[in-house]
């Protein structure tokens, strides 16, 4: 069946070790020996008004069993599962753990979920019980409930069974009566009673649990279809935090901050499963446009952040570098290059030579330790990245101004991770090695299998796509296709049915290709198309792309370049020829049967409310394919422009329809005005 399998050196691949091994315990019995033992020391600490409000270990435990003696009040029994929907908040982790303490589980829902998909997570789970943010989350909660009211539960759909909403912000809500709706203070109030008068109860529930209990539901990124709810243990979550710390150790005084939503897989495997092994404290941002100075303010030793993330403060660097004198700009570079030479060497496990590690000094003093400290990473030790491919020049960036930036690789259903770069083995374009106890199969038709004891436990309510994940020997279908390369690292090229062959038998990713492009400060997001082979097609890659409106606004700005909308900054000759620029230097990287020959700017932004990407950002290509059919119709066959209608929907629920037409920009004619030359990595446009 296989062609070429690893097994690690280390661990087992199947089961859990007992003992005194975090595998054999729960989240909630992890919890209460922290409580006991460190009780007076910081779990978390969330920032309010401008000030750290602490959470000992001891005081977490309390608010814990009160809320789990509240959630048994309101009828939550063991199997159950409660849904938490909102942003990152002690609340947050608290109703997890309190509903694991009495045998349920919970689902977690992005808080940018609304209509459709937020009804099927719920009906899907069946929750009775939904813990909720704030205002927002309650609106679009009563706005579902009235509409499920009006409607009949399609053919085989479970009708909304909600029946208790709680919220943990009460702002805004100060006016609502509705007794669907509940304080969770008042939940915490209602379990203190509750358990007064039922002494005992909690600590048996906790002693009853299995590690092989469902612990958490994670929604896979449907890029396809409507999300799946992954079920993982105690156990799955618990294995793949100990291989983990295994190769990266985290230890009780290391700071983390928690600002990506506890329903993806990548917070709950940090934050919660390492958090709680290890002791590890937690830092709640106060809001979103704070998360950057309180990052900068904790300064994390431990940090995992999907792309977006890492590509957002690449073109923050560019932008301030490109705004930057003469001067700065030329120590910076050269800094950059002094960082880069130092970071080839190492993450091959060579060492630098005495004049190189002197001039290393001087440049991290005066040129990269700036920008790690401004980036909040002064102090960072290892960070991760996951979740979607990273530009192999994003990844040697961060290590040139000495960010210990590794990739990881898995999926939800194996708990996020199986594959993870080692400090000084690190190569920009694999995703490392596996972790103990997972073993990786490359199979006859190149996808990537894998197996160990974080394997999730299936699909909720969906056997069928459970036996089409996990076969019977228990390995792990990812759908991936990829390689290894002569180190033994696993190279991933792209979905398996995303790969594709160009005229040439070149093998190719469109990933790889819209990762050149998004290496530009300039693009959000691009999504590159291959000839379609119709009679007409005028031959070469084209590509979708969407701006960064952050960045191509300050440009604008500094060109004295003035827009009204989104729409029409993408109209304008000057970003067009911006974007040609950006894209010509990405092509120079590409073998020539694959570069980028015509690109459109489009209208609007991808967005996840329009099921056009992910809440993770992966793009829905079908949906992308089936929407702008049009616009890629023109693209593939040469045209210079297309005309679209479009339509706008305004925030009191109005909406218009606009005839818009966008250009079409042929690369095959255009060179980089003389002068220009080749753009250093470091800065933004000359």
């Amino acid at each position: 069946m296989a062609e070429t399998t690893v097994a690690t050196a280390a661990g087992d691949s199947g089961g859990s070790t007992g003992g005194g091994s975090p595998r054999s315990s729960t989240f909630p019995r992890l919890l209460r020996d922290l409580a006991a033992t460190r009780p007076d020391d910081v779990a978390m600490q969330e920032k309010m008004y401008g000030i750290w409000q602490p959470i000992t270990w001891a005081g977490y435990a309390e608010r814990v069993r009160d809320t789990a003696h509240g959630l048994a009040s309101l009828g939550v029994r063991r199997g159950e599962i409660v849904a938490v929907l909102g942003d990152n908040r002690p609340e947050w982790l608290i109703a997890e753990v309190a509903a694991q303490s009495i045998g349920a589980a919970v689902v977690g829902i992005y808080p940018t979920s609304i209509g459709d998909e937020l009804r099927h997570i719920l009906t899907t789970a069946a929750a009775r019980v939904v813990v909720a943010e704030d205002q927002e989350q309650v609106d679009k909660l009563l706005r579902l409930r009235e509409d499920e009211a009006g409607r009949e539960p399609a053919e085989g759909e479970d009708p909304l069974a909600v029946e208790h909403v709680v919220y943990y912000d009460p702002h805004g809500l100060e006016s609502y009566d509705d007794p669907w709706l509940m304080d969770f203070t008042d939940l915490e109030a209602t379990g203190r009673a509750w358990g007064e008068a039922h002494p005992g109860w909690y600590d048996e529930q906790v002693d009853a649990g299995s590690p092989d209990d469902i612990a958490v539901i994670c929604t896979t990124s449907g890029t396809t279809s409507k999300p799946k709810l992954g079920e993982l243990s105690h156990a799955n979550l618990l294995a793949m935090g100990e291989h983990l710390t295994d190769v990266d150790p985290i230890g009780p005084k290391d700071r983390y901050v928690s600002f990506l939503p506890f329903a993806w897989i990548g917070e709950q495997m940090l934050a919660v499963a390492c958090g709680l092994t290890r002791g590890m404290t937690l830092s709640f941002p106060e809001d979103s446009a704070t998360q950057r100075s309180d990052l900068r303010e904790i300064g994390p030793d431990v940090m995992f952040s999907p792309p977006r993330i890492w590509e957002s403060m690449l073109s923050e660097v560019q932008v301030r570098i490109d705004e930057a004198g003469r001067l700065k700009r030329s120590v910076f570079g050269w800094g950059y290059d002094v960082g880069d030479r130092v970071a080839n060497l190492r993450v091959t496990g060579r060492k630098p030579g005495l004049g190189l590690r002197l001039a290393h000094l001087v440049a991290d003093q005066v040129a990269t330790r700036p920008v790690r400290d401004q980036l909040g990473l002064a102090r960072i030790k290892r960070c991760y990245t996951g979740g979607a491919p990273l530009g192999p020049d994003v990844f040697r960036f961060f290590h040139a101004i000495g960010v210990n930036l590794k990739q990881i690789y898995g999926q939800t259903e194996i708990c996020g991770i199986a594959v993870v770069h080692r400090d000084d083995d690190v190569a920009f374009n694999t995703v490392g090695t596996p972790i103990a106890g997972t073993d990786l199969r490359i199979s006859d038709d190149g996808e990537i299998l894998l197996r160990s004891a974080s394997v999730f436990r299936g699909y909720h309510r969906n056997p069928e796509a459970t036996s089409q994940t996990v076969d019977e020997e228990g390995w792990l279908h990812t759908g991936d296709a990829g390689y290894l390369d002569e180190r033994g690292h696993l190279v991933v090229i792209d979905r398996q049915k995303d790969v594709l062959t160009a005229p040439d038998g070149t093998r190719y990713s469109s990933a790889f290709i819209e990762n050149k492009l998004k290496f530009s400060p300039y693009v959000e997001e691009a999504v590159v198309f291959a000839p379609s082979g119709e009679p007409g097609d005028a031959g070469g890659m084209t590509a979708l792309i969407t701006l960064d409106p952050a960045t191509v606004g300050s440009w604008a700005e500094h060109e004295r370049l003035s827009y009204t909308t989104y729409t029409d900054l993408a109209a304008k000759p000057e970003v067009y020829d911006l974007i040609a620029e950006e894209t010509t230097r990405a092509n120079e990287d590409l073998p020539e049967s694959i570069r980028v020959t015509r690109f459109v700017l489009l209208h609007k932004q991808l967005d996840p409310d329009d099921d056009e990407i992910t809440r993770t950002r992966k793009v829905r290509r079908n949906v992308i394919a089936e929407r702008y059919g049009d616009i890629i119709s023109a693209l593939q066959r040469g045209a210079d422009h297309v005309d679209i209608s479009s339509r706008v929907t305004y925030q009191d629920g109005t909406s218009i329809e606009r005839e818009l037409t966008l250009r079409i920009f042929d690369l095959t004619t255009y060179s980089i005005p003389q002068g220009r030359g080749r753009r250093p990595v470091w800065s933004g446009r000359r």
